[in-house]
């Protein structure tokens, strides 16, 4: 149906010079609207008896429409006021009195606007619930995808331009379905009818009443230009807007400590006026293109009365003939007013539509390749050979990078930021692949495992835990499904988180706030190593655990830590070199090399570039402890 209508409007073009107006957006969103419905087709097939029966019911509600002034007619011409030469009623009616036959008109109008009525319910209810079941589907499944999108693609899309694409996008299309696209088929079709009912009545007449629409096209698509300008440039101002106030409440914390609070909303304030403004001046526009049309009607009709009637008089034309002609008239030109509007919000679902498939069609960098397997219970040996990696070219982070570690032991990663200490743990899980070379876990390489089997045994305790807005039983349990909540007690023992998890409101079963906010740093921790801790996994991977924590919490953390790692493969990136004192390995890298290695013990015999970090933070350690003894004395 797109490809006819786009054909048509073409075909209406003629090849010479451009189309334009409501046309042409409805031309331009047409590759759009067919690449959208073409990708989500299999959905739409899925609703087809929805859509079947939805569309059935939209054209009998046409058929009853275009019937509606009919009885009208019927009454004008054979009962109020019957011309001497024209036909008289027809066999069956011939014997019914005047009364009788105004009563049937009137149960007739109403039955036609009754059975109207219900055809339009059924119809658009169907189809919106066809369009809905689809993109809600759709919804799930750029979710789904988006999720599993690698993190190079997430690094390189703001998460604000996929949410909107999740929300935004998919909302506005599930709007123009029923708002636009449904009542413009219908207007359209019927604007079909009408004419086509017109010509067969009096083609002059018809002819005539239609000398007015290449004004109309020209006066809609002059304001509907402004007004689509308008509305992006509205938009856009929303847009900033959101912006401004989601950076705002996400720093609130920052903003209330600097007093930043007049200087925002000033700057809101500005921004909230200019959106003001640009509504107002898209209503304005609005009004003058509904008064524009009013007046060309209200021309159309006068062109109609005063020729119709002239052929009323001369006996060329029947009176409820006339009478139908405007009737069809006032209703014809409300579709050609709805184009315009219709046609730039179709053209924004269309946007909308080819953003969604841009997303969709992204293929992962990252993904199971063809073959791979689930990996079965891993040991733990891990092996990097000839591993290099870089996430912009020409700027490698590993060269060349070779490494071996055994089961259970703990290697510490540590040495300045940019040597690779973090890619090193994206690579092992897969976040990455590497540029060059392999990486072997259990003598094989990782990319022969699924993701998921890979993952699924591996544990992550982040520098920033994530907790999320449900229970603490849920937030220890993410990732382990189906675990007993025996086994989220022992895990949150193990973490040294029992003892303050009882003591919250409702213990297991407090909701925690976004973020975890309502605990303190050491708390979140200790409820990530809980999460950690339950997954059982034969590999550990600790960035930063005990960081920005004060001394008893970073006391309560470090010992979870430990018997976190007893027996696991763990690799733990650290800065601070008090937490790397009990490790089997240190490697400090340097540019993507390993600089130096060995146990802490050795590293400090050996005096290198280890040694000297080490010393200068216990040192600075040092510095601080007096500085606070002798505050504290002072006090």
């Amino acid at each position: 149906m797109i490809r006819n209508l786009i054909t048509r409007l073409k075909a209406r073009a003629g090849g010479k010079g451009k189309i334009t107006g409501p046309f042409r957006d409805l031309l331009a969103a047409g590759p759009g609207l067919s690449r959208t419905i073409g990708r989500f087709g299999p959905y739409i097939r899925a609703q087809a008896p929805l859509i079947a029966t939805g569309s059935v019911a939209l054209l009998v509600e046409i058929a009853l429409r275009l019937l509606e002034p009919w009885p009208l007619k019927f009454i004008v011409d054979y009962v109020i006021a019957p011309p001497a030469n024209g036909p008289g009623l027809p066999q069956q009616l011939a014997n019914i009195g005047p009364g009788m036959l105004l009563i049937l008109a009137a149960l007739t109008v109403l039955i036609i606007a009754t059975g109207r009525a219900i055809a339009a319910y059924i119809g658009t209810i169907f189809l919106a619930l066809a369009g809905n079941n689809v993109l809600t589907q759709v919804r799930a499944e750029l979710y789904r995808h988006i999720q599993r999108l690698s993190l190079s693609y997430h690094h390189k899309n703001r998460s604000g331009d996929l949410l909107n694409r999740l929300t935004g996008d998919i909302g506005r299309l599930q709007e123009v379905t029923v708002t636009a696209m449904l009542p413009l088929s219908v207007n359209l079709l019927t604007l079909v009818g009408m004419l086509v009912v017109m010509l067969w009545i009096n083609w002059h007449l018809a002819l005539l009443a239609l000398s007015i629409v290449p004004i109309f096209l020209f006066t809609m698509g002059s304001l509907g230009k402004s007004i689509r300008s308008v509305a992006r440039e509205e938009r856009k101002r929303e847009g900033a807007l959101s912006a401004s106030a989601a950076e705002a409440f996400g720093a609130i914390k920052v903003v209330q400590a600097l007093g930043m609070e007049r200087i925002l909303e000033r700057t809101f304030a500005r921004q909230n006026n200019a959106s003001f403004n640009e509504g107002v001046r898209g209503r304005r526009l609005a009004m003058r293109m509904e008064r524009s049309t009013d007046i060309l009607i209200a021309f159309a009709m006068a062109l109609v009365l005063w020729y119709g009637a002239s052929l009323v008089l001369r006996g060329e034309l029947l009176l409820g003939d006339m009478l139908v002609f405007i009737t069809y008239l006032k209703s014809a030109f409300k579709p050609m007013r709805d184009l315009s509007k219709y046609a730039g919000r179709i053209a924004k679902a269309s946007a909308s539509g080819e953003r969604i498939i841009e997303v969709l069609d992204t293929v992962p960098d990252v993904r199971n390749l063809p073959g791979a397997t689930p990996a079965p219970r891993l040991h733990g040996h891990v092996i990097f050979k000839d591993v290099s990696f870089s996430y912009a070219p020409g700027q490698p982070v590993l060269d060349r990078f070779n490494l071996e570690v055994v089961p259970g032991m703990r290697v510490a990663l540590v040495g300045p930021s940019g040597g690779g200490k973090s890619t090193l743990a994206n690579l092992l899980m897969r976040f990455y692949d590497p540029d060059k070379g392999q990486i072997f876990v259990d003598k094989r390489d990782i990319r022969t495992y699924t993701l998921a089997s890979l993952r699924g045994q591996m544990a992550v305790v982040l520098q920033e835990s994530v907790l999320f807005a449900t229970s603490v039983t849920n937030n220890i349990a993410y990732g382990s499904p189906g675990v007993s909540f025996e086994r989220i007690m022992e895990a949150a023992k193990l973490a040294n988180a029992h003892d303050f998890i009882v003591q919250l409101p409702d213990g297991y079963r407090t909701v925690l706030s976004e973020r975890g906010s309502t605990l303190s740093g050491g708390q979140r921790q200790r409820i990530a190593i809980a999460r950690a801790a339950v997954r059982d996994a034969p590999i550990v991977l600790l960035d930063e655990p005990t960081s920005g924590l004060d001394q008893e919490n970073e006391r309560a953390v470090t010992e979870a830590l430990d018997r976190l790692t007893t027996g696991r493969t763990t690799f733990l990136i650290a800065h601070d070199l008090r937490t790397v004192e009990q490790v089997d390995l240190i490697l400090y890298l340097e540019q993507g090399h390993i600089a130096e290695y060995g146990n802490h013990q050795t590293l400090l015999d050996y005096g290198g570039k280890y040694a000297a970090l080490y010393r200068l933070q216990m040192a600075k350690r040092r510095q601080a402890e007096d500085l606070e003894e002798n505050y504290a004395f002072i006090r």
